[in-house]
């Protein structure tokens, strides 16, 4: 009541915010976390002008959503709270710290099928490639953006391809970059696949794109979820392109079924992973070059002992 009474008092809104923050981890106010976040929401956006107030507000919804999540509290989150989290990032666009705040908090919220199409109907996807452009060297920042893109271009309603399309050399400007960190690279590598089975890549991104998620193979083995997302990845452009099935076979820094190998004998217990790397060779067996690199490597072994431990699928 406190809040809606002086709305337009910048001062009180702060005061409010911060005494919502002393009691939001107390059990008692879960049945209030869904109007807190809106008007919290709504005390940013009359406040927009207000760093401190925007840091405050989004560091609450954080800890909002991370209470909701722990407690599975459902926080049907309206197309209100998502504009009015995308005009403090346009209001915001070169704060790096309330940027890092504000795209973890639309990672939080871009899981939620219904949440994520609100982001895209308020035209989220340009900013977050402008915020990933201007923050490269960011890494939380480029997990946070990642990890929209690859829900927003993985649900049903597709977005415009066109746009679609301009996130992928900003996707492997982030994975290219960050290849040494692990979650980095799996958001961006999640991403790409995302974008590849929307059709998004283009000819002449087929190449580099496969010798990319190759690196990023290499270069962090033992993260499952990267590891199926790349090779589902691989296998979308393997599928379309003998270019990015040559690339595959020729990388200068190793043979892709070698890598592919090493990766079924890390997770060889994870069916999700074994079942990605299935799919690939699938897609593999189409090039003739390729079957007899295969047969080479002796990969029909790999591929019997996968029936034996994997027997109904």
């Amino acid at each position: 009541e406190f809040m809606q009474t002086f709305w337009d008092i910048e001062e009180a809104q702060t005061r409010a915010i911060q005494h919502l923050a002393s009691f939001v981890r107390d059990t008692s106010a879960l049945p209030y976390l869904q109007i807190f976040t809106e008007l919290i929401t709504s005390a940013m956006k009359t406040h927009g002008a207000s760093l401190q107030l925007q840091v405050d507000g989004c560091s609450l919804l954080l800890e909002i959503l991370s209470q909701a999540l722990e407690q599975d509290v459902v926080m049907a989150l309206e197309e209100n709270v998502t504009s009015s989290l995308l005009d403090t990032v346009r209001k915001h666009s070169e704060n790096e710290e309330l940027l890092s705040l504000l795209c973890t908090l639309l990672m939080m919220i871009s899981a939620s099928e219904v949440a994520a199409e609100n982001l895209k109907k308020v035209g989220a996807i340009p900013d977050l490639l402008s915020i990933l452009r201007n923050f490269l060297h960011n890494e939380k920042i480029c997990l946070s953006c990642c990890g929209v893109l690859w829900s927003l271009a993985g649900s049903e309603n597709n977005v415009d391809q066109e746009l679609l399309k301009s996130a992928v050399p900003v996707t492997s400007a982030v994975l290219q970059q960050h290849l040494q960190n692990g979650p980095v690279s799996e958001a961006a590598c999640s991403a790409l696949w995302a974008l590849s089975i929307q059709g998004c890549l283009t000819e002449n991104s087929y190449e580099p794109t496969t010798g990319l998620l190759l690196d990023a193979l290499r270069m962090n083995p033992d993260r499952p979820m990267l590891v199926k997302n790349a090779c589902l990845a691989l296998a979308s452009l393997l599928r379309l392109s003998e270019l990015s099935a040559l690339r595959f076979l020729t990388d200068s820094k190793g043979n892709g079924i070698i890598l592919l190998q090493d990766a079924y004998q890390l997770h060889l217990h994870d069916g999700e992973v074994v079942r990605s790397i299935c799919v690939l060779m699938n897609e593999m067996v189409q090039y003739d070059d390729v079957v007899l690199d295969m047969l080479s490597l002796k990969m029909e072994q790999l591929l019997s002992e996968i029936r034996r431990r994997f027997p109904s699928k």
